[in-house]
């Protein structure tokens, strides 16, 4: 492919689901939260950023808002091994279906 012709990738982005053991709440305007999903990004520096999403303790849907992850070397592992899963399936892809 020409230089002309290469992809110009603006974002590379995953959802990795939170296992039950490593799920924690926070709370955001006086709502608690159960974290539950992480949105994982690769930065164009080739570092990892991460935010967490959840939904309120109490029901409902609540707003879609990001929490931080919390500095713990279980999540910080989670991240790290979605990552590279992620690397795994995308090089292996089969084309469009």
């Amino acid at each position: 492919m020409s230089s002309d012709l290469t992809p110009d990738v603006s974002a590379l982005a995953i959802n990795v689901t939170i296992p039950e053991a490593l799920r924690w709440t926070d709370i955001r305007r006086g709502e608690e939260f159960l974290l539950t999903t992480l949105n994982v990004r690769l930065l164009p520096d080739g570092h990892l950023a991460a935010k967490a999403y959840g939904r309120p303790t109490g029901g409902g849907r609540g707003a879609y808002v990001s929490f931080r992850v919390p500095d713990k070397p279980e999540l910080t592992n989670l991240v790290a091994e979605a990552a590279n899963r992620a690397g795994e399936l995308w090089g292996a892809h089969r084309g469009l279906g």
